[in-house]
């Protein structure tokens, strides 16, 4: 909307106009309560048909993309529904259908695989280090990150999902933080860890043919 528009109306009209599902949460409500002072403060520019025909071809371009994005993944459930790994998968907590699928589509065919670290490594979750110039006592070790960045993206929303919401994954992320709460940036660094470790149980599950049990969680 023009500024002279959204200047006129009030917060809540505003709000209702531009997001009338309200599914952003506490987020979006920041960015339209920021978008709303601005247009207040600024003079802001002249709005002419052009912005009317520009904003007209943004929001058919998004409607058709979350369109095809759900027709996609329609057909995606419909293709793994058949293939019996992919029901093991989806039994692992924080994984949804999306998750599921690229997990079962990355690693194929299970038995390929020699290891657990070959799986690492296939996702980019393996561990490396720069050793230029430095002692191998000062070196950290760093994710690879040579492999599949959506199956990396993907793997870390799933624990972050788990760890927050299942029981046995929420006690499991505790322990391994206790003790170490103040450590810069130690609850990402564990959740990389916990979404490296539901890979390898996926892995295994789809080898032994099983479905998840917590027991999973404690070992290796």
């Amino acid at each position: 909307m023009d500024p002279s528009v959204i200047s006129a109306l009030d917060y809540d009209e505003f709000v209702r106009r531009v997001a009338p599902n309200g599914r952003g949460g506490i987020p979006q409500q920041e960015r339209l309560r920021a978008v709303w002072k601005k247009s207040i403060e600024s003079i802001g520019c002249t709005a002419g048909e052009s912005l009317d025909v520009e904003t007209k071809l943004m929001v058919e371009g998004l409607t058709y993309t979350r369109e095809t994005m759900r027709y996609v993944e329609k057909k995606i459930e419909e293709i793994c529904v058949d293939i019996p790994e992919y029901h093991y998968v989806l039994s692992i907590p924080g994984f949804g259908p999306d998750i599921s699928s690229r997990v079962v589509g990355a690693i194929g065919y299970p038995f390929r695989f020699d290891n657990g670290r070959q799986i690492l490594k296939m996702a980019g979750m393996d561990l490396s280090a720069n050793r230029s110039g430095k002692k191998s006592d000062t070196v950290i070790p760093t994710l690879s990150k040579s492999g599949k960045a959506d199956l990396r993206y993907a793997l870390y929303q799933a624990a972050l999902i788990a760890s927050s919401k299942n029981i046995y994954f929420v006690k499991y992320y505790t322990e391994k933080l206790r003790g170490r709460e103040k450590e810069k940036g130690i609850k990402t660094k564990m959740r990389v860890k916990l979404a490296a470790k539901m890979l390898i149980i996926a892995w295994t599950l789809m080898k032994k043919q099983q479905y998840f049990d917590p027991a999973y969680l404690h070992i290796g």
